[in-house]
């Protein structure tokens, strides 16, 4: 590739902001600095844009195999490329479900062929296949994914002793869903007593409720702590799971480590009205007191990593009524924006963003060579205008599913430039999909 040679931008790295030039050669980051010249580079001319390093999303749903007709490996890195996130790491709930090594393996070759960012694959969990998982190669696949709780999948995990043996056997970073299923399925059955079919989407967070995610949640964490596993808990969505995280010692001495996600720092209950089943996550959106709490725990560090739970179905699927209509949404284009709107309203800085999307997830997942702005680092960057307002339109959506639970939502800022390993693979709302993106790897001993 040839060289390439941004000038003037804003660049964000490691808590600092500074106007700074980048000169990538190959893959790779090769000088950082003020007045950078080269006669052979190609010149992207920043103006004061904010440059940031990609983000880093660990938990994403791209539906294949088996469930295309929502979305796909190619569509979705796709939609994540213009979103700023150069790197996803997809869940095993696909069809299949990824529960064996052949399985796991079949989803790298398709990402290989098709993603055009880079990508990595959660070895997922059933109640008879830890003898599988103990297989995973841990310097090649991100991680250990067990749904302890309901999922979308066949993939419940409520065999104690499985659980057991997984936390006490596995060396790898173990992610989990956290939802209690006895408290949720009493909680359904209880709402159909009262209203038969007519379940109003306003009552999910009361059905998957604080106490479902804190049930569960709390007694994954003192089960990891019991055996000192390295357990991450995905999309923390209440105030009371809040309190189980810790501050007090940095992220890469944390064994216990939790994730926000986009939707539950946005919305809240009282949305439900207009947005219906287009805000039908699980867990649910709750209430404006726990979104508080959840944005307050990832400026104070508690939480550690902003992710998407993109998760798409389509328009059919969602306009079922409660019982029938799938959880989950496309996330991936517009997280980044969606933050940003948070830091231009002061309600979070810009290199609290890049900690939590970009620097924190590479840390936790020990990604070799990725989410820093560093000489020798790949260059997977990103170039943000804050002066460039646009509005989420049918016409400017890239999943696959059509449909944003951000449609008619105003973003100030605009994504402009996606490098991904030194490749200018997206630029004004342009793709050169020349090269792929790479399979992540791990620095594991």
């Amino acid at each position: 590739m040839k060289p390439i040679l941004i000038k003037n931008a804003k660049l964000v790295n490691e808590g600092k902001i500074v106007e700074s030039d980048v000169l990538i050669s190959g893959q790779f980051i090769h000088k950082i600095g003020r007045d950078i010249s080269s006669d052979t580079a190609t010149v992207v001319d920043a103006n004061g844009k904010f440059l940031i390093p990609g983000a880093i999303d660990d938990q994403v749903h791209f539906r294949e195999p088996g469930l295309t007709h929502k979305a796909e490996i190619y569509t979705e890195s796709k939609a994540a490329v213009a979103g700023g996130i150069t790197s996803f790491m997809e869940m095993p709930n696909t069809v299949p479900n990824t529960l064996t090594q052949e399985l796991l393996e079949n989803k790298y070759q398709i990402a290989a062929k098709n993603s055009l960012a880079n990508y990595s694959f959660y070895m997922g969990v059933s109640n008879d296949n830890l003898e599988e998982v103990l297989k995973t190669d841990k310097k090649n696949v991100c991680g250990i994914k067990v749904f302890m709780g309901s999922s979308t999948g066949n993939m419940l995990v409520d065999d104690e002793s499985t659980i057991e043996n997984l936390f006490s056997k596995t060396e790898m970073l173990v992610a989990a869903h956290c939802e209690d299923e006895t408290t949720i399925k009493a909680n359904i059955e209880k709402f159909k007593e009262k209203f038969g079919e007519d379940i109003s989407f306003s009552m999910h967070p009361q059905i998957r409720s604080d106490e479902a995610c804190y049930i569960s949640s709390s007694r994954a964490v003192s089960l990891a702590k019991k055996h000192g596993t390295k357990f991450h808990v995905l999309h923390i969505s209440t105030e009371m799971e809040t309190s189980l995280f810790d501050n007090s010692i940095a992220l890469k001495d944390k064994k216990v480590t939790a994730e926000a996600c986009v939707h539950h720092l946005w919305f809240s209950d009282e949305d439900y009205e207009e947005k219906g089943s287009f805000i039908k996550w699980n867990p649910a959106v709750k209430k404006p007191s726990d979104r508080s709490a959840v944005l307050k725990a990832v400026l104070d560090d508690r939480i550690d990593v902003i992710a998407t739970d993109h998760a798409p179905h389509t328009l059919s699927e969602k306009e079922n009524k409660y019982l029938a209509a799938p959880s989950g949404g496309p996330l991936v284009q517009h997280a980044i924006p969606a933050l940003m709107e948070f830091y231009l309203d002061g309600k979070i800085s810009i290199e609290k963003i890049v900690e939590k999307m970009s620097h924190n997830p590479a840390i936790l997942f020990e990604i070799e060579k990725r989410g820093f702005i560093k000489e020798g680092y790949y260059a997977d960057l990103v170039l943000i205008d804050v002066n460039d307002p646009w509005t989420v339109t049918k016409e400017n959506i890239l999943y696959k599913c059509s449909w944003s639970p951000f449609e008619n939502q105003r973003f100030r800022s605009t994504i402009t430039d996606t490098f991904i390993s030194g490749h200018h693979a997206f630029h004004a709302g342009g793709f050169d999909e020349s090269l792929k993106g790479k399979r992540l790897t791990f620095y594991r001993k």
